[in-house]
């Protein structure tokens, strides 16, 4: 899934978006699409959490990412399951986007960005706060509302509600 770059890679300005995507949403293909539009390479690294048991595998995630992103020749899916700074270093990479929804969200990432500081002070985290209309919208949401067979049309592309009816292929109960 790599796109070649010609020359060094230390001559683009690199940025990585991590998250678990699980699922993108539109919300995260906004960020998406804006932090491309800033960067000559914007890697789009899907975190294998290892806290977390996800609905989508890590391969289906970057294929989910890819589809969706295939419009977009800057951007590049990757996932990795090391150190964030690592993997940063390791794709000449010294800027880390994250999306900001809340305040909540901010003290959160505000701590990560300090301690990804802490660690290697060459790395910048870019706060983008998220469009008003998805600040409500997470992939947990996603989910409980795919699982419950509701609508999600409005939520996420259709590569990905297509894979969220093919992982809850029969409506659950509330019961």
């Amino acid at each position: 899934m790599n796109k070649p770059l010609s020359g060094t890679e230390n001559e683009y300005r690199i940025a990585v978006y991590p998250g678990s995507f699980d699922p993108v949403t539109l919300g995260h293909l906004d960020i998406i699409q804006r932090a491309a539009k800033q960067f000559d390479r914007l890697i789009v690294a899907v975190l294998n959490n290892t806290t977390k048991t996800p609905l989508f595998s890590v391969e289906e995630r970057k294929a989910l990412l890819a589809e969706v992103t295939k419009e977009m020749p800057n951007v590049e899916i990757d996932s990795f399951r090391d150190l964030l700074v690592r993997y940063m270093r390791s794709r000449h990479a010294r800027v880390i986007i994250r999306g900001i929804r809340s305040v909540t969200d901010f003290e959160y990432e505000l701590q990560m960005a300090s301690t990804n500081r802490q660690l290697d002070e060459s790395i910048e985290t870019v706060f983008m706060m998220t469009n008003p209309k998805y600040s409500y919208l997470s992939s947990s949401i996603v989910k409980e509302i795919a699982k419950f067979d509701g609508p999600v049309h409005d939520l996420v592309p259709p590569a990905v509600e297509a894979g969220l009816k093919g992982k809850y292929k029969s409506p659950q109960s509330a019961d």
